[in-house]
């Protein structure tokens, strides 16, 4: 009798850990709503962003699962259009209450800023760590990281000409500058996806491990719930996840503003802030790529999120905008600009040969740290 009870109390806890983010967001999605209707903003703002992150990491699981069975480059694809449809429910939604409070654009502007920061310093530099304690060094194809960085500065520089604009340019000269560029971003997106899916889909992929630890494979549990349904299944159920990630995202806003007003949060930290709750899914799953010597994984994660963030997040933001009648524009800050050139230059740096340690992810950590204390009291 003691030994089922025991059994019992074990299959459960097997259940939870497999399903938490499920059990977690689906929870925190009602008190998010009930706190919300009855004004407790602190509260509903909590629970959106704890139903946001757990509701993530399911459509991170789901991800995976479509990526093993597509297999790379369009594995890691899959992830990182997920993440970055998340990022812009978010903004989109933040951006909807520049109605009424118009300073949330510069919380956008930094959201976008900080979500490649996040994605190209604390992901990519926290997994190199990891995997470089591990493993002596870490071998991933330089071909993908040349063409990444060649992109990310491309990218870069096209942000830099709203901003150049917008110091001696009127408001509406700067946003029909905004315009063409996000529609510039775009078309080069649409030929970088060619690249990657068509006529060079050999420099995003990689087979070779590390010669100097030997590879053990985690343990997989082929009893989890999605790895028994189809793509269809996974991809319709992805998408309702999407819509309320879309519900809680709302419930974020609108709280939000009020909250990080309150506690007189800076539009750099609560950027971060938004970065961190959008890249988090990413982030483990990098980290367990690295822990597996799938470097290659971990480099396509990182850049290949960089660079959808820039190139589909701004664009898609900038005509949603439109839609509403909110004009976002690009110009961003100097502090901005230059954090971002610097993580690139950093990134060019640490994977140009196809190799990396964990010194090098610990200087993209020491960089994302120190942008950090500069948003907080900037």
């Amino acid at each position: 009798m003691h030994q089922r009870q025991e059994h019992s109390e074990n299959k459960y806890i097997e259940i939870f850990k497999d399903y938490w983010d499920i059990f977690v967001g689906f929870s925190s999605l009602p008190l998010a709503i009930i706190f919300h209707l009855q004004g407790v903003h602190l509260l509903a703002t909590i629970f959106a962003a704890i139903g946001i992150g757990s509701l993530a990491v399911t459509i991170s699981e789901i991800a995976e699962i479509l990526a093993e069975r597509f297999g790379e480059p369009f594995g890691s694809m899959i992830l990182t259009f997920s993440a970055v449809l998340v990022e812009i429910l978010i903004l989109f939604m933040v951006i909807m209450e520049a109605k009424t409070h118009p300073e949330v654009l510069e919380t956008v502007k930094n959201g976008i800023v900080a979500t490649v920061i996040v994605d190209l310093n604390a992901l990519l530099g926290l997994a190199v760590f990891v995997g470089g304690l591990s493993f002596k060094e870490q071998v991933h194809n330089e071909d993908t990281s040349a063409s990444y960085t060649t992109v990310l500065f491309v990218a870069a520089a096209m942000l830099l000409v709203p901003t150049t604009i917008s110091l001696h340019s009127s408001q509406d000269a700067l946003f029909k500058a905004s315009v063409i560029i996000a529609v510039l971003l775009f078309i080069f997106y649409f030929f970088i996806f060619k690249f990657q899916t068509d006529t060079h889909v050999h420099f995003f992929k990689f087979k070779k491990r590390s010669r100097v630890k030997k590879y053990i494979k985690e343990d997989e549990h082929d009893d989890y719930y999605f790895d028994r349904k189809s793509n269809i299944f996974n991809i319709v159920f992805l998408a309702f996840l999407l819509v309320l990630i879309g519900v809680l995202s709302e419930i974020f806003a609108n709280d939000g503003v009020v909250v990080f007003n309150s506690f007189g949060l800076t539009a750099g930290f609560v950027g971060i802030l938004i970065a961190f709750v959008t890249v988090a899914p990413e982030l483990f799953t990098a980290i367990r790529a690295a822990k597996n010597d799938e470097m290659q994984r971990v480099i396509n994660i990182a850049m290949g999120a960089s660079t959808v963030s820039i190139l589909l997040t701004v664009p898609a933001l900038i005509f949603l905008s439109m839609l509403i009648g909110v004009k976002l524009t690009l110009d961003f800050t100097p502090l901005q600009v230059g954090a971002l050139l610097l993580t690139i230059m950093l990134v060019w740096k640490t994977t140009e040969d196809g190799e990396t340690n964990y010194l090098e992810g610990l200087s993209h950590l020491m960089i994302f740290l120190s942008y950090a204390v500069i948003a907080i009291f900037y």
